[in-house]
């Protein structure tokens, strides 16, 4: 069986919704038998490549709230990341990711994409880390397994697995995926949001026992599902966005 996760490191319900999918899978009793990949989506492909904006003013300009009001957004969302056991700042930068997607492809095939993609998801929202900056972004990628040489060529070439990170995002959009994450199991069912644990765990195994049936939309209660759209995020249990 294989799991397809399109999701975006400034994600917020990304963050979470990962470790609410690994609960899910946890109790699913063929999860040695499930291939995790994770698939490109850019929130915000506009976004300024270096230093970008603090998460909090971002918050405010685009809502048209204060800043108090902008905290209070950011601290729902880091409850719910509390209660799935994450750190999460709001001090951290709204920026671009598309040369962390780039390092995700290359970590794939080098077979630590995971690891990569947690370590940014940590350094980003728990650590506030500065992932802009290259230096700090090299020494993420090499402490999640990758080879310091091969980062730093493939942050030097902006080609470097460009083409497949569009590749991925355009297949997001032929699955009708408008926000993520966007959850494709054996592209059979399809998954919107961060849901709950359980919710992981009945997909995988009504996928395992049922057989096909149609992705495109999502079987997962998208309408009320947290999740990311654009830099807008759908609130669940609060709203909040930004890289």
């Amino acid at each position: 069986m294989r799991v397809e996760i399109w999701a975006d490191i400034a994600c917020p319900w990304c963050y979470i919704g990962k470790a609410r999918f690994e609960k899910g899978l946890a109790g699913f009793a063929h999860r040695g038998e499930v291939e995790i990949v994770h698939r490109s989506f850019e929130l915000d492909p506009e976004a300024a490549p270096a230093a970008g904006t603090p998460v909090l003013e971002m918050l405010a300009q685009k809502y048209g709230v204060s800043r108090e009001q902008a905290e209070a957004m950011e601290a729902r969302v880091a409850e719910a990341a509390a209660g799935e056991g994450l750190g999460y700042r709001s001090d951290r930068i709204h920026g671009n990711t598309f040369d962390l997607h780039r390092l995700l492809h290359l970590a794939k095939e080098r077979g630590v994409q995971d690891a990569l993609l947690s370590a940014l998801y940590r350094a980003n929202f728990a650590e506030a880390r500065a992932l802009g900056d290259g230096d700090v972004l090299t020494e993420v990628a090499v402490a999640a397994g990758l080879d310091e040489e091969d980062v730093r060529r493939v942050l030097a070439d902006r080609e470097a697995y460009a083409d497949a990170v569009r590749a991925d995002e355009r297949e997001a959009a032929e699955l009708g995926a408008r926000s993520v994450p966007f959850f494709v199991i054996d592209r059979r069912y399809g998954i919107s949001g961060g849901q709950p644990a359980e919710v992981f765990r009945q997909a995988l195994e009504r996928a395992w026992e049922e057989g096909a049936a149609p992705v495109p939309g999502g079987d997962g209660g998208e309408a009320a599902a947290p999740g990311c759209e654009g830099d807008v995020c759908r609130p669940g249990t609060g709203a909040g966005a930004g890289n």
